[in-house]
């Protein structure tokens, strides 16, 4: 991943539910996706599972992926639902079939793995047509929480990055201190 990974240390930080819904609320998330309840999608960087929690019941397999174990050890511990598969890895090399996610999404790690290789390896195993899902902190934000403003991208950079890797982006919106995308997979 890019710049740095969350401190496992302070992962009991990433359970408060009132400071994660005030940037992305589950609802969001969820209708972003659109999922049916048939689809196999990817948390990219699902740290302690708090927004897989959310998507799990709305798919039929979800990947949880982070690059820290220490991560997949707390949401072991927290506990697993049975249709999230938790998985160690980059997102440069994801050990999923070509096409095999109907959708992915990114909750604030955007940040941490956006480069050429990770955005080839999204295109590569989300299916033509399949969702991707990105919720980040802005660059041109004021800093007040998340990494430092050096290692964020405006939405209209990372918009770029992911049409120049094979997605149409359906939905760029700029916020306060993050920025939302939607993309779809182009054929």
């Amino acid at each position: 991943m890019g710049f740095h990974t969350f401190d496992a240390d302070k992962a009991d930080g990433l359970e408060d539910a009132a400071r994660r819904y005030r940037s992305i609320s589950r609802e969001e998330l969820v209708g972003s996706l659109r999922l049916t309840g048939t689809e196999t999608v990817a948390d990219l960087g699902s740290g302690t599972g708090f927004y897989t929690d959310d998507v799990a019941p709305y798919a039929d397999r979800v990947y949880a992926v982070d690059i820290q174990p220490e991560m997949h050890e707390y949401y072991r511990e927290k506990g697993v639902p049975e249709s999230v598969d938790l998985v160690t890895s980059g997102i440069e090399e994801l050990p999923v079939e070509a096409d095999e996610l109907d959708a992915a999404f990114s909750t604030m790690t955007y940040h941490e793995f956006a480069g050429d290789d990770a955005l080839a390896e999204l295109a590569r195993v989300v299916r033509p047509g399949g969702r991707l899902v990105v919720f980040d902190w802005a660059a041109d934000g004021e800093g007040e929480s998340g990494p430092p403003l050096a290692e964020r991208y405006t939405a209209s950079e990372a918009a770029a990055a992911l049409e120049a890797a094979g997605f149409e982006i359906e939905t760029e919106q700029s916020r306060v201190e993050t920025f939302v995308i939607v993309a779809v997979r182009t054929e």
